[in-house]
């Protein structure tokens, strides 16, 4: 009974008996699969050649023109997952990279183009999120009427990352830095004998000078996300001081307590809580407390001291998640306040450990993506997401995809935002 209830939830069932009942079972359902996925990949084909463009045809300043976003299906509490791919593909180098990546054929003979029930036992040679990820990435912006199914994508995700598995709600921004941590391993190792990375290092565009190494060399995702923190703690004993550098590939900003009661932009009972007051408060000098004393190694022992951030090296896309849930007691709350931040010239200069190394152009940052929780716990709600394509905003939610203004995209409550470099374009003062 139990082996039963594991298909049901889709749950892995290891052990098997004597007889490979399980196994019989488990063949029995693929072939079942494989048939099911078949007859649903020549409907879909059918009905995207009987199909026109009509119905995805909007009127802006007068013309007609077409929407050229294709949605995700929800597979099961997957919101999580279909806001952090569309805002990545969004990020125009990261998802350009990826797109151009050669195909990699996983499985040759009688299985090739079939899916297969995952278990322990199987290993994680058979698998490629890089792979997965690229031929989500190629399906999106090709103007489908049907919503893409990333069901491939989320089984190498419940293989590789057992976290997800399950349908359950999940954490977007902790799906999100799972996921860059991922590709940027299996980059850094490549698959099936070719290296990912040599591609890397063949691209002009991502020069030596904008890397940032993660655990190990260095690929797109550190190229595209990765800067580095300076951690400077001083002593308040003898006033030794340490410094460190951290990589990064995302900033998790504490939304500031005078602020959160502030649920509204338009709420009266006191000035509204920006982004910039939330990169203030990651920045500043802090007393540490009592839990955190620094191991002071002219004093020998844990003393109280003061911790300060500064920026080293800004990325070439600055990805900032608001930590919008909190502990308190056995409940994880969400801090629902709302943070005005700008859609262009996001300016880091004041952040940097060397602003006079910088030019005028190069701490300046425009909003691409936006990453908003909808409801009131980490386990339950909703996630969408809005990104910019071609100069016009878009909301993704899940299959729906609607063109949108950046009056909308402004009042949102971000949860993880990406801004990517201003790029100055000439004999224009348009950003």
């Amino acid at each position: 009974m139990e082996n039963t209830e594991g298909y049901r939830c889709d749950d892995f069932v290891v052990n098997d008996t004597k007889l490979g009942l399980v196994q019989k079972v488990r063949e029995h359902l693929q072939n079942l699969e494989n048939s099911a996925f078949t007859a649903d990949r020549h409907k879909k084909r059918k009905l995207l050649e009987n199909s026109t463009l009509n119905s995805k045809l909007l009127k802006v300043n007068g013309s007609t023109t077409a929407i050229c976003a294709t949605g995700l299906r929800n597979l099961g509490n997957t919101c999580f997952m279909n806001a952090i791919l569309q805002s990545l593909s969004n990020i125009e180098q990261f998802c350009c990279y990826f797109k151009e990546l050669p195909a990699v054929e996983l499985r040759n003979g009688k299985t090739a183009g079939r899916r297969t029930y995952h278990t322990r036992s199987q290993g994680d040679n058979n698998v490629s999120l890089v792979e997965e990820f690229r031929k989500t990435l190629c399906a999106l912006w090709q103007g489908s009427q049907t919503a893409f199914s990333p069901e491939s994508l989320f089984y190498v995700v419940w293989k590789i990352m057992p976290n997800f598995r399950g349908y359950q709600q999940q954490d977007a921004h902790e799906f999100m830095r799972y996921l860059l941590d991922h590709l940027h391993l299996e980059l850094q190792g490549g698959f099936n004998g070719v290296s990912r990375s040599a591609i890397l290092q063949e691209n002009s565009t991502l020069s030596a000078s904008n890397k940032c190494c993660i655990n190990g060399a260095s690929t797109v995702v550190t190229a595209i996300f990765g800067g580095i923190l300076q951690n400077e703690v001083n002593c308040l004993i003898c006033g030794t001081e340490s410094r460190k550098f951290d990589p990064f590939l995302d900033l998790s900003l504490d939304i500031p307590s005078q602020f959160r009661s502030k649920r509204s932009k338009n709420q009266e009972n006191g000035p509204v809580c920006s982004l910039r007051d939330c990169l203030r408060s990651f920045t500043d000098l802090e007393e540490l407390d009592e839990t955190e004393l620094y191991m002071c190694h002219k004093c020998k022992k844990k003393q109280k001291s003061t911790k300060k951030f500064w920026i080293q090296k800004l990325p070439k896309v600055l990805c900032l998640h608001l930590k919008r849930f909190h502990w308190t007691a056995y409940l994880r709350n969400k801090v629902d306040t709302y943070v005005e931040f700008p859609l262009r010239g996001l300016d880091m200069k004041c952040y940097l450990l060397e602003p006079e190394n910088s030019g005028p152009e190069s701490c300046l940052y425009d909003l691409a993506a936006v990453v908003v929780h909808h409801g009131s716990g980490v386990g339950s709600g909703h996630y969408t997401a809005y990104a910019t394509h071609e100069g016009r905003w878009f909301h993704f939610n899940d299959s729906t995809v609607t063109l949108t203004d950046e009056e909308t995209v402004v009042k949102a409550k971000a949860y993880i935002l990406f801004y990517v470099e201003h790029q100055a374009k000439a004999g224009s003062d348009k950003l």
